[in-house]
This record gives C-alpha cells, structure tokens and sequence, in this order.
C-alpha cells in the first residue's frame, strides 16, 4: 500500500488486525496535532490505527524501492 491510499482505506470499514508488538512513540507537537486532526477527519479510525497505518504504508514505499528492495532480497537468500 502507498501512503497516498491511506485516505481511501480510512473511509471504508475498518477491519481487525492482530496487533503483536508495540512501541512508545514520541512526535513532535505538531506531527501529533496532525495525527489529531486525521482522526477527527476519520472518526472510525483512532489515531493509533492511524499511525498504525501510516507506518506500514510508509515502509511498503520504503522496501519496494531498489536498492533497498535488492538488498533485502539477498538478505533473505542468506
């Protein structure tokens, strides 16, 4: 998923994911005060869900890049 989709996946249904591991994040004022404002714009989604999503639409960009994207290939043929 690409960052730019985040709003349409916002405004359907949300649906359950399992949730493993967590961290504490800390944001700058007004990094959060964005955040704030998405969830108020997306009343289904909590700005953890937000954030949540942000976060792995963020690292889909990030990994799909070369030469990231070849470095971890051959990370996982180790």
């Amino acid at each position: 998923m690409k960052v730019i989709e985040l709003p349409g996946l916002w405004e359907k249904e949300k649906q359950a994911q399992e949730r493993s591991h967590e961290y504490n994040l800390r944001l700058p004022l007004e990094d959060a005060a964005r955040v704030a404002a998405l969830a108020e714009l997306y009343p289904d989604r909590s700005e953890t869900d937000i954030l949540n999503d942000m976060i792995a639409a963020a690292l889909d960009d990030l990994i799909s890049q070369a030469p990231l994207k070849d470095r971890l290939a051959e990370q996982k043929k180790s």
